[in-house]
């Protein structure tokens, strides 16, 4: 029997935002490929009641398309910038309802799933509230630690939790911050990331690094690479100080775009490591792979984090991460051959980097830390924690 599942994700790619919540749409495309299950998901568009320019993209979204195996609608939904935070939830239900009712009357669903805890989880258990079904949310990171100490966004969380018939969490990690703030963990079940194995696998690090030579980067000597969006909770400022420690020959390659990019330029330049810096921007699915098998480590200092798919996607690489004692951090890093765990201070991330680049671990010990992490596995857990949810109706 094919069940079907309404998903909820504000994170999703489009056509105009390719690498918007790649990860979300790798999940639900695996398990719509299993054959078990039929998956819609709503992708809610946020745009503010007057035209912005940084809005401008969102609005060439088209109502409609099919991702493969799996229907995104992407309906929009008003929002405030800055100011609506608390009330997304209620903005997103009473936007999407109308077309969830007539999708779920064409063809029943079987539940609802919210692809983060906020504001996608309130929405849902609405949602799912308003159609007689049970449903699911899932905890990633961010949408805990950030909108947790905001206290409305708290409470609709923990109403939301305690109504879900299974929530879920990519990390242990990241479960037990959840039972700090009160959300539902009894029925808690960890879901990791998977991991496209086709792409991220060890490319052999010469012929690697003579691939992306084409690039511009210097391959001549130990070469770090960091893969995040450029804002401040990545911790890319301490990456960047952290050269400063580091021999001359030592490299770094920022990959990732965002508000900070001016910011960690100018501070490359007042650190005097302008030359050992290169900042790539967003790259390509076929270039990612072959950078991070080039790297002699994969350095991300987050704030905060649940379980980064980057660390994942290095490890299968090969390529050994420093990262701090965060979210899933033990739970990937288990011995030395996957990398360090340091604090989030410059002098301790380049002993770290030091560590690994003198360890010269052979690229398949690293990349069998990551052997348990497939978007099949991934699949086939999600499935299983859904059935059981259908089941139990």
């Amino acid at each position: 029997m094919t069940r079907r599942l309404l998903s909820i994700a504000t994170l999703y790619p489009a056509p105009q935002r390719p690498g918007f919540g790649r990860f979300v749409s790798r999940q639900m495309e695996a398990l719509a490929a299993r054959g078990d299950w039929d998956v819609t998901v709503v992708n809610p568009i946020g745009l503010p009641p007057l035209p912005l320019k940084r809005y401008a993209k969102l609005m060439a979204i088209p109502p409609v398309e099919q991702a493969g195996s799996v229907t995104v609608h992407h309906p929009r939904f008003t929002l405030i910038p800055g100011l609506s935070g608390r009330f997304n939830p209620a903005l997103i239900t009473r936007a999407i309802l109308p077309l969830v009712r007539r999708l779920h009357a064409a063809q029943p669903f079987d539940m609802v799933d919210a692809q983060f805890f906020y504001p996608d989880g309130p929405a849902a258990a609405r949602i799912a509230g308003a159609l007689g079904l049970p449903f699911a949310m899932k905890a990633r990171g961010s949408d805990i630690h950030y909108w947790g100490e905001r206290a409305s966004a708290l409470r609709q969380m923990r109403d939301a939790s305690a109504s879900a018939s299974a929530v879920l969490s990519v990390s242990a990690a990241l479960g037990r911050d959840m039972a700090v703030l009160g959300l539902e963990t009894g029925h808690l079940q960890v879901h990791y990331t998977g991991l496209d194995r086709q792409r991220f696998r060890p490319l052999p690090r010469a012929e690697a690094r003579q691939s992306v030579a084409s690039l511009g980067i210097a391959t001549d000597g130990p070469l770090v690479v960091s893969v995040g969006a450029l804002v401040p909770v990545k911790g890319l400022d301490l990456a960047i100080r952290a050269m400063a420690h580091l021999p001359a020959a030592v490299r770094l390659v920022i990959v990732g775009e965002g508000s900070q990019d001016q910011a960690l330029r100018a501070l490359a330049e007042s650190c005097g490591v302008a030359a050992k810096v290169r900042f790539l921007g967003n790259v390509g699915h076929d270039v990612l792979p072959a950078l991070l098998s080039a790297a002699d480590a994969m350095v991300l200092p987050s704030e905060r984090e649940g379980l980064a798919n980057a660390w994942i996607e290095a490890l299968a690489c090969g390529t050994p991460v420093v990262i701090p004692d965060i979210g899933g951090a033990r739970e990937v890093v288990r011995n030395p051959a996957a990398g360090r765990l340091v604090e989030r201070d410059p002098a301790a991330i380049a002993r770290g980097l030091e560590d690994v680049i003198a360890a010269r671990t052979p690229q398949d010990k690293i990349a069998a830390c990551a052997a348990n992490f497939s978007w099949e596995e991934n699949a086939a857990r999600l499935a299983e924690i859904y059935e059981s949810v259908v089941a139990a109706r």
